[in-house]
């Protein structure tokens, strides 16, 4: 026969019945669960804006177009205007733009000098340039500047500047005379008037390291490039398509056809999308999205690890921790309501009715706070693109959020499944005690009892496993196998922490109880506050642990941030390692080049570069002669400038593998006057490559020579001062062609600025988390001891005493919580960043002491506050009022 409660108290009518006379603390609960899947909603969606802005940055002379044709860079070749002819005739094709750059001296009221020119687009998704202001140059007499070039020369649409450049007899390119003057005459100078048809915009910095770019129609910049003996080849042609590309190939027929029409033969490629022509030359015919992932993937090393493997690992340690967070906060809610399910099987509810009831709410909780918490966190998210313009980052921003199934499906499967699993402990210890047992009140585990030796022994194996499992991933991202380390760093270091959560109740009141000791004397709340973390381990545990779980996230997030910072500017130092490079037109000049660099405002110190092509190691290529100890002031790599001594030779990885040498291996260096055997120093800068000493350099080679000044830039704005350089060198006899790394190398790093103030706001959003937390539990604790609270005030102790007693409790819970977050968080984070930032080089790690600091007080502050309100109600509550609570 069924029992009354089994048919009027149906499960869900049970649940809904619950929820409502529960609205207060599942408000708690509920807004832990908002925050967290907001946290990750953010995660997720700032990691797609900072890859697509990063790659859009590195691949930024690629623009907007479809397919990228290109012929390989260790072969020499060209496209003629007959290719590029024949590939705008291709079926689906819209526009063709060569890849083409040119330089001329350009100059406006003594201000300016040479200065890089771009062809006018074909297609506005052929360029990287905008047009903001005016038109598009359509004549030979007209030009369009950037606004950093038309800045300098203080010019403006409708004004006019001058070109000084230089027309060489025809044949002079091919000429193989020592003296081509002699044979087809002197070159001729002209000067020409350009008048300033419009301003452009270089959002994405193609154009930063050469002080930005003037743009000219296509055919004229062929007709001022044509002879000239420096020329660069066109390697590379931009095709925009009359429809978008579907998918992340080129069609098979669009790759034959754009094939055939650059007399390549048949299409040969794989499915890797570079496609191999069996013709006279090799042409790969992509997406630019797969050449802009090759040109990321160079930029970092090899490896897009600074702004994908980063991100991804904070958007799943966020993941895990947010699960934390969640399953304490959800723990102690059930766990107060021990007593109310202990009355609901008295009076006959079934174990299974209960067990079904408790996990039905935590779903429906888990579900509406998930889904509120996507749509707040996609609300946070367009917001920070609206404000992100007025704090002139530097960088364009898409202005509206592109949401994934990602974004919405795991916020909300981790916010809804793990709430289910946060319930099932609790809801099984509730059915399985025995209704009248279960109205007493529960007994922490000891070591004496069976089920705490149990307790400690599982967290000891998972505290062990967990480490050894960190440790492996460790070992495996140094070793060249990030993905697979961060899956066993990840993993490991979340079973570590479980280990030290699931131990907490065992030692962590004794520890703030032996911490306590120190101001047990002040008085007898302290002692008394002292008393109540010993008196209730359960208590003490679950609300030092939930400031545990979000210190552990701050630390840990503020170490890996901090680490990857100082990662990354140690990539960009060997990337760029020299801040800006003049070079003059003619060596005779030099030394005036040198001194007008020297003297710009901005600019530190200043060496002579000098470069000659010789035989190292049997191959031909080019070395560089430097003054050792001028040198070292110069670049941003001073440590391995330092090894440079008479008698050596600097290698970079790559070069000295190709010659099968090693540090301390010597190898053979013929010039054209001599012959030198120098030792090899491997270096991990890539440009500090074939570098010896002035010294050795003057044995062998002869006087065809180049030189060049390297500068350091000590101003605030590298482009500022790039400009200033440009400037100064055009007062110079012969001028000079200006380039500027550090103006590049300051677009990056301002890259991860931005990143790492995203990394800022989540770490708020994980504070307001862990005081959350802090402030549900210490609350629930004091709401359980109320008529402890009242037996205190009956016998004499006054309200302040009270205040007092709380406050130094809360105080001294969430300081060790934060003292051993703090302490698994710098462990946490360092094994993050070895992880994940390995493949990058070097890796820094960090301790951010000011971060720290503030995580503390904050902490502090925390236990201080959660207990002011919960004190505040047990002050006001009169004890013989209190006494009767039940």
């Amino acid at each position: 026969m069924a029992t009354p409660t089994s048919t009027s108290l149906p499960t869900a009518r049970l649940t809904l019945a619950q929820m409502r006379r529960s609205t207060g603390r599942l408000a708690a609960a509920g807004t832990a669960i908002l925050i967290s899947t907001a946290f990750v909603t953010v995660t997720l969606l700032a990691g797609g804006v900072i890859n697509g802005t990063t790659r859009d940055m590195i691949a930024a002379g690629y623009a907007q177009a479809d397919v990228v044709v290109s012929l390989p860079e260790t072969e020499p070749g060209t496209f003629s205007a007959a290719d590029v002819d024949a590939v705008a005739d291709v079926d689906g094709v819209a526009a063709v733009q060569p890849v083409k750059t040119w330089f001329g001296d350009l100059r406006s009221g003594g201000k300016g000098g040479f200065q890089l020119f771009a062809p006018v687009p074909a297609d506005p998704r052929l360029s990287p340039l905008e047009l903001s202001d005016g038109a598009w140059p359509a004549a030979a007499d007209e030009v369009a500047l950037t606004g950093r070039v038309a800045d300098r020369l203080e010019v403006g649409v409708g004004d006019t500047v001058t070109l000084n450049r230089t027309v060489y007899p025809d044949g002079w390119a091919e000429s193989e005379s020592d003296d081509p003057a002699a044979e087809l005459g002197e070159p001729d100078d002209i000067t020409e008037e350009l008048t300033v048809s419009g301003i452009a915009d270089d959002p994405y910095g193609a154009y930063t390291s050469y002080g930005g770019a003037a743009a000219v129609p296509a055919a004229t910049l062929d007709t001022w490039s044509a002879g000239e003996p420096f020329a660069d080849p066109v390697s590379e042609l931009l095709v925009a398509l009359d429809a978008p590309l579907r998918g992340d190939e080129v069609p098979a027929d669009l790759r034959e056809a754009v094939l055939a029409a650059t007399a390549t033969g048949d299409d040969t490629g794989t499915d890797t999308g570079t496609d191999t022509g069996t013709g006279a030359r090799d042409v790969s015919v992509r997406t630019t999205e797969a050449v802009a992932a090759e040109q990321t993937a160079r930029q970092t090393g090899g490896e897009d690890l600074v702004f994908l493997v980063f991100v991804l690992t904070f958007a799943a340690i966020a993941l895990l921790i947010a699960a934390m967070v969640i399953t304490n906060t959800f723990q102690v809610l059930v766990a107060q309501r021990t007593r109310t399910l202990a009355l609901l099987r008295c009076i006959g509810a079934g174990t299974g009715q209960l067990y079904r009831s408790v996990l039905l709410e935590a779903a429906i909780l888990g579900v509406v706070a998930s889904a509120a918490g996507i749509v707040v966190g996609a609300a946070l998210a367009q917001l920070a693109l609206v404000v992100a313009p007025s704090f002139d980052l530097g960088v364009p921003l898409p202005t509206t959020i592109s949401p994934t199934w990602q974004v919405v499906v795991l916020p909300l499967a981790v916010g809804a499944v793990v709430t289910v699993l946060a319930a099932l402990a609790p809801a099984r210890a509730a059915t399985r005690v025995a209704p009248l047992a279960a109205l007493r009140p529960s007994d922490a585990p000891t070591l004496r009892a069976r089920a705490g030796r149990t307790r400690l022994v599982v967290s000891i194996l998972c505290m062990l496993g967990g480490f050894a499992a960190l440790g492996l991933g460790v070992a495996l991202g140094m070793a060249g196998s990030p993905q697979v380390g961060l899956v066993a760093s990840v993993g490991g270091g979340s079973l570590a922490f479980f280990g030290v959560v699931l131990s907490a109740v065992l030692w962590l009141p004794r520890v703030a109880a032996g911490l306590g000791g120190l101001v047990a004397r002040t008085g007898p709340a302290a002692r008394l506050a002292v008393a109540n973390t010993l008196r209730n381990p359960r208590r003490t545990a679950a609300t030092s642990t939930a400031l545990l779980i979000g210190v552990t996230l701050v630390t840990m997030m503020s170490t890996g941030a901090a680490s990857a910072r100082m990662s990354a500017d140690s990539l960009l130092d060997e990337t760029f390692p020299y801040d800006v490079s003049v070079t003059p037109s003619d060596d005779r000049y030099v030394q005036d080049v040198r001194d007008a660099v020297g003297e710009t405002e901005g600019v530190g110190d200043t060496t002579l570069v000098t470069r000659a092509t010789v035989t190292v190691g049997g191959s031909s290529t080019t070395v560089t002669a430097v003054q050792p100890g001028e040198f070292a002031s110069v670049v941003n790599v001073p440590e391995d400038a330092r090894m440079l001594e008479e008698g050596f030779i600097l290698l970079n990885a790559d070069s000295a593998g190709s010659l099968g040498v090693g540090t301390n291996d010597v190898t053979t260096v013929e010039g054209p006057n001599g012959t030198i055997d120098l030792t090899v120093l491997v270096v991990s800068g890539q440009a500090l490559d074939h570098v010896m000493t002035t010294t050795d350099f003057a044995r062998i080679t002869g006087d065809d020579t180049q030189t060049e000044v390297w500068g350091t830039i000590t101003g605030a704005d590298a482009a500022t001062v790039l400009g200033s350089v440009q400037d100064a060198v055009a007062q110079a006899d012969g001028g000079a062609y200006v380039l500027g790394p550090a103006a590049q190398a300051a677009q990056f790093r301002q890259v991860v600025d931005v990143i790492l103030g995203i990394v800022v706001g989540l770490l708020a959003v994980a504070v307001v988390i862990a005081l959350i937390g802090v402030t549900n539990t210490l609350s629930l604790s004091v709401i359980e001891r109320t008529r402890e609270s009242a037996t205190l005030r009956a016998i004499g102790l006054g309200k302040d005493q009270l205040r007092g007693m709380l406050a130094v409790e809360g105080m001294l819970i969430a300081g060790v919580g934060a003292v051993l977050g703090i302490v698994l968080g710098l462990v946490f984070g360092w094994a993050g960043a070895a992880t994940a930032l390995s493949l990058m080089g070097d890796v820094r790690y960090a301790v951010p002491w000011t971060d720290i600091a503030v995580v503390l007080g904050v902490a502090l502050v925390a236990g201080l506050l959660a207990s002011v309100v919960p004190a505040r109600t047990a002050v006001r509550t009169s004890p013989v009022a209190a006494l009767g609570v039940e």
